[in-house]
């Protein structure tokens, strides 16, 4: 049978699995809407300062990644997170509070009260719930550990990650490993204990435990060394219009640098955004069209901030700091970039990320948004405890930046795998479906790559 496909879509999942396919004996061809690799991951470097405005950082919970990394020839890049860089805050009345890493650091920490870590001590006697697949994660984790523990550690924690409202993400498709511990071993502590003996059986890593990584140069870095061992395979300023089937497979209608194109081939994997993929599949299925269409992509805004390290009152001994609602501020939390990883600046300087947006959002995100970078600043600043001006502010505005697993989700799901069983040779892949992280990513690629080959 004739090996060929079409991967649309170079950012890390296109790429990775691209990559495992051509390894395997595939004609691996890329279609790329932008002139560079990595779709999301994206790097600058300016007046000594590195910015990553997509993942500042990736967790190692596969051995996949180092894997892929050593094969494409940047494993001596690969960084991991400093020490200093271990502390991880919650912002609580204005004052940074240390989030508890161990069960005698819990008991001592002054972000939960009493009555919160007494009722943290009587999880494993909450039982199962009736109905997982329906069931928000702010239910989910009111219901096991307390409503405390939903506003000062998930509620920040999914607005870091997701830029999600606990309120509507699903527990099941957002967070799976987390309802499968109840599932599995009928609550969170005793699912901890014996899930880290399967984890360690299929050498992976969980999330919590995971090495921290990046690169030298940024993350761009990865997808960056993958296309480089793909080089010729992606058309770039290539952008899909339509994809119709025919007898043969299917025909991809695109636009490269202008002027109109097309490829036959009998396969496809489209990694593109499920926003971007839905107007281009309708000839082939309205249905999963409409399903694509209804995943929804908050807006957020990414703004990096450099200063003098001289003045910074805050001591800058962690990852950074998440915002709870309930404190009411105008932007999501903060990663102090340079702490984490080295060669992120000068040594007398430091650098930050900060995130403002997301689906809880009330700020009218837009391209002229000089107000509301204005007050964020300031609010960092006290928060802080810095004298000075930035000596850089840079911003992008990422109009859909990530897909919310909200609830009923897994009525897309069900969709996404019958239509591929409708459309032999047509597969569905990218940050939509099966996690939004890099890991996540990565992961995915290699078991949609062996889907592909199996088939």
């Amino acid at each position: 049978m004739e090996k060929r496909i079409v991967v649309i879509g170079a950012g890390i999942s296109g790429l990775a699995t691209a990559y495992w396919l051509e390894k395997s004996g595939f004609e691996v061809a890329l279609l790329e809407a932008k002139g560079e690799p990595g779709g999301a991951m994206e790097t600058q470097i300016e007046d000594g300062f590195l910015i990553d405005f997509g993942p500042n950082s990736g967790l190692e919970t596969t051995p996949l990644i180092s894997q892929l990394a050593e094969e494409v020839g940047i494993k001596d890049e690969m960084i991991y997170a400093n020490e200093e860089g271990s502390n991880r805050y919650i912002l609580k009345n204005n004052s940074l509070l240390a989030l508890p890493t161990s069960p005698m650091a819990f008991f001592r920490s002054k972000l939960f009260s009493l009555p919160a870590k007494l009722r943290l001590m009587q999880e494993p006697f909450i039982g199962k719930s009736e109905d997982g697949y329906y069931q928000s994660i702010s239910e989910f984790v009111t219901r096991r550990l307390g409503r405390e523990f939903l506003d000062y550690a998930i509620d920040p924690f999914v607005s870091g990650v997701f830029a999600g409202d606990p309120n509507k993400l699903s527990v099941k498709s957002a967070f799976p490993k987390l309802y499968r511990l109840e599932e599995l071993y009928g609550g969170l502590i005793m699912g901890m204990i014996k899930g880290a003996k399967e984890r360690k059986k299929r050498n992976e890593q969980s999330k919590q435990n995971a090495k921290m990584f990046s690169f030298k140069n940024g993350m761009q870095t990865f997808p960056a060394a993958i296309a480089n061992k793909l080089k010729g395979k992606i058309h770039y300023h290539s952008s899909v219009n339509e994809i119709i089937k025919t007898d043969y497979g299917y025909k991809i209608v695109y636009t490269q640098n202008g002027e109109r194109a097309e490829i036959d081939t009998p396969r496809i994997l489209s990694t593109i955004p499920s926003h971007t993929l839905s107007n281009k599949i309708k000839s082939i299925d309205s249905k999963l069209s409409a399903h694509l269409a209804e995943i929804f992509y908050p807006k957020v805004m990414v703004m990096f901030l450099g200063f003098n390290k001289s003045s910074i009152g805050q001591k800058l001994d962690g990852f950074g700091y998440l915002i709870p609602t309930k404190e009411n501020k105008n932007f999501l939390g903060a990663i102090w970039s340079s702490t984490i990883f080295n060669n992120r600046t000068a040594d007398d300087k430091a650098s930050f990320t900060i995130f403002i947006g997301g689906a809880k959002s009330s700020n009218p995100l837009s391209e002229n948004n000089d107000t509301i970078i204005r007050e964020v600043i300031s609010e960092f600043k006290k928060t802080m405890r810095i004298s000075e001006e930035p000596l850089m502010v840079k911003t992008k505005l990422w109009d859909k930046a990530i897909p919310q697993y909200n609830l009923g989700y897994i009525e897309h799901e069900k969709y996404f795998e019958q239509f591929e069983l409708n459309n032999p040779g047509f597969y569905l892949s990218g940050n939509y479906r099966g996690g939004i992280s890099v890991g996540d990513c990565v992961k995915n690629s290699e078991v949609t790559a062996k889907r592909i080959i199996e088939s």
